[in-house]
Protein backbone atom coordinates (compact mmCIF):
# COMPACT_ATOMS: atom_id res chain seq x y z
CA UNK A 1 0.00 0.00 0.00
CA UNK A 2 1.01 3.46 -1.12
CA UNK A 3 2.34 5.85 1.94
CA UNK A 4 1.47 9.24 1.77
CA UNK A 5 3.46 12.10 1.52
CA UNK A 6 3.00 14.27 4.25
CA UNK A 7 4.97 17.57 3.52
CA UNK A 8 3.76 17.60 0.33
CA UNK A 9 -0.09 16.65 1.16
CA UNK A 10 -0.05 19.57 3.81
CA UNK A 11 1.36 21.51 1.16
CA UNK A 12 -1.16 20.78 -1.45
CA UNK A 13 -4.21 21.40 0.93
CA UNK A 14 -2.70 24.46 2.13
CA UNK A 15 -2.65 25.59 -1.15
CA UNK A 16 -6.61 24.72 -1.34
CA UNK A 17 -7.44 26.55 1.42
CA UNK A 18 -5.23 29.81 0.13
CA UNK A 19 -7.48 29.46 -2.85
CA UNK A 20 -10.35 29.11 -0.78
CA UNK A 21 -9.10 32.78 1.00
CA UNK A 22 -8.84 33.79 -2.69
CA UNK A 23 -12.23 33.03 -3.66
CA UNK A 24 -13.65 34.07 -0.94
CA UNK A 25 -12.95 37.90 -1.04
CA UNK A 26 -11.54 38.73 -4.67
CA UNK A 27 -13.67 38.84 -7.89
CA UNK A 28 -10.78 39.52 -10.83
CA UNK A 29 -11.41 43.16 -12.68
CA UNK A 30 -10.23 41.49 -15.79
CA UNK A 31 -14.01 39.79 -16.33
CA UNK A 32 -15.39 43.43 -15.88
CA UNK A 33 -16.85 44.82 -19.38
CA UNK A 34 -14.99 47.61 -20.93
CA UNK A 35 -16.90 51.10 -21.35
CA UNK A 36 -14.47 52.76 -23.02
CA UNK A 37 -14.40 52.54 -27.05
CA UNK A 38 -11.11 50.32 -28.98
CA UNK A 39 -10.16 50.79 -32.29
CA UNK A 40 -8.28 47.83 -34.25
CA UNK A 41 -6.78 48.10 -38.03
CA UNK A 42 -7.73 44.60 -38.51
CA UNK A 43 -11.41 44.80 -40.07
CA UNK A 44 -14.23 42.90 -38.66
CA UNK A 45 -14.99 39.51 -40.00
CA UNK A 46 -18.68 38.71 -40.76
CA UNK A 47 -19.81 35.39 -39.84
CA UNK A 48 -23.76 36.18 -39.00
CA UNK A 49 -22.92 35.56 -35.07
CA UNK A 50 -23.89 38.54 -32.86
CA UNK A 51 -21.42 38.85 -29.87
CA UNK A 52 -20.75 41.66 -27.53
CA UNK A 53 -18.16 42.31 -25.37
CA UNK A 54 -20.49 42.74 -22.24
CA UNK A 55 -21.96 39.47 -23.45
CA UNK A 56 -18.65 37.33 -23.54
CA UNK A 57 -17.78 39.44 -19.89
CA UNK A 58 -21.23 37.90 -18.34
CA UNK A 59 -20.49 34.67 -19.70
CA UNK A 60 -17.25 34.81 -18.17
CA UNK A 61 -17.95 35.85 -14.94
CA UNK A 62 -21.16 33.57 -14.63
CA UNK A 63 -18.38 30.79 -15.38
CA UNK A 64 -16.29 31.68 -13.02
CA UNK A 65 -18.57 31.92 -10.05
CA UNK A 66 -20.38 28.97 -10.63
CA UNK A 67 -16.94 27.05 -10.61
CA UNK A 68 -15.84 30.04 -7.20
CA UNK A 69 -19.25 28.69 -5.78
CA UNK A 70 -18.69 24.84 -6.53
CA UNK A 71 -15.22 24.69 -5.34
CA UNK A 72 -15.85 26.78 -1.93
CA UNK A 73 -18.52 24.30 -1.28
CA UNK A 74 -16.80 21.02 -1.92
CA UNK A 75 -14.06 22.87 0.76
CA UNK A 76 -17.02 23.50 3.24
CA UNK A 77 -17.98 19.47 2.78
CA UNK A 78 -15.08 18.58 3.37
CA UNK A 79 -14.29 20.91 6.62
CA UNK A 80 -17.39 20.34 7.94
CA UNK A 81 -16.88 16.24 8.12
CA UNK A 82 -13.50 17.32 10.10
CA UNK A 83 -14.15 16.71 14.60
CA UNK A 84 -14.98 19.88 16.15
CA UNK A 85 -11.85 21.06 17.28
CA UNK A 86 -9.81 20.08 13.98
CA UNK A 87 -12.25 22.52 12.11
CA UNK A 88 -11.83 24.27 14.71
CA UNK A 89 -8.58 24.91 14.35
CA UNK A 90 -8.63 24.90 10.35
CA UNK A 91 -11.35 27.70 10.13
CA UNK A 92 -9.87 29.90 12.49
CA UNK A 93 -6.13 29.44 11.10
CA UNK A 94 -7.05 28.96 7.12
CA UNK A 95 -10.88 30.23 6.35
CA UNK A 96 -10.95 33.90 7.50
CA UNK A 97 -9.94 37.10 6.17
CA UNK A 98 -7.06 37.19 8.48
CA UNK A 99 -4.70 34.01 9.12
CA UNK A 100 -4.90 33.05 12.86
CA UNK A 101 -2.26 33.04 14.84
CA UNK A 102 -1.29 29.81 16.17
CA UNK A 103 -1.06 30.23 20.08
CA UNK A 104 -4.09 32.54 20.46
CA UNK A 105 -6.17 29.52 18.70
CA UNK A 106 -4.82 26.80 21.19
CA UNK A 107 -5.40 29.18 24.08
CA UNK A 108 -8.85 29.55 22.78
CA UNK A 109 -9.29 25.67 22.67
CA UNK A 110 -7.48 25.37 25.84
CA UNK A 111 -4.64 22.83 24.40
CA UNK A 112 -1.58 22.04 24.85
CA UNK A 113 1.20 23.70 21.88
CA UNK A 114 1.57 19.32 20.85
CA UNK A 115 -1.68 18.93 21.02
CA UNK A 116 -2.45 21.85 18.99
CA UNK A 117 -0.08 20.42 16.43
CA UNK A 118 -1.11 16.82 16.52
CA UNK A 119 -4.68 18.23 15.79
CA UNK A 120 -3.60 20.17 12.98
CA UNK A 121 -1.87 17.74 11.07
CA UNK A 122 -4.61 15.31 11.82
CA UNK A 123 -6.88 17.61 10.24
CA UNK A 124 -4.94 18.51 7.48
CA UNK A 125 -4.78 14.47 6.74
CA UNK A 126 -8.59 14.46 6.62
CA UNK A 127 -9.16 17.16 4.35
CA UNK A 128 -6.49 15.82 1.95
CA UNK A 129 -8.68 12.94 2.00
CA UNK A 130 -11.35 14.37 1.87
CA UNK A 131 -10.80 16.42 -1.05
CA UNK A 132 -9.33 14.27 -3.04
CA UNK A 133 -5.83 15.79 -3.03
CA UNK A 134 -3.64 13.57 -1.21
CA UNK A 135 0.05 13.06 -2.56
CA UNK A 136 1.48 9.78 -2.43
CA UNK A 137 5.51 8.24 -2.54
CA UNK A 138 7.01 7.33 -5.04
CA UNK A 139 8.64 4.03 -4.89
CA UNK A 140 11.99 4.56 -4.62
CA UNK A 141 11.39 8.01 -2.55
CA UNK A 142 13.16 7.67 0.99
CA UNK A 143 11.26 9.46 3.81
CA UNK A 144 13.32 11.63 5.59
CA UNK A 145 13.17 12.95 9.13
Amino acid sequence: MPKVNTKATRKAVEQALETYRDYLVTLPVTSMPTITTSYSIIPPTNTNTFSSKTEDAAIERADYEMARNQYMEQIHQAVNSLKHDERYIIFHKYMQDIKGYDPDIWLELGISKTKYYELTFKAMLRLAFSLKIEVYMKRNEVRSA
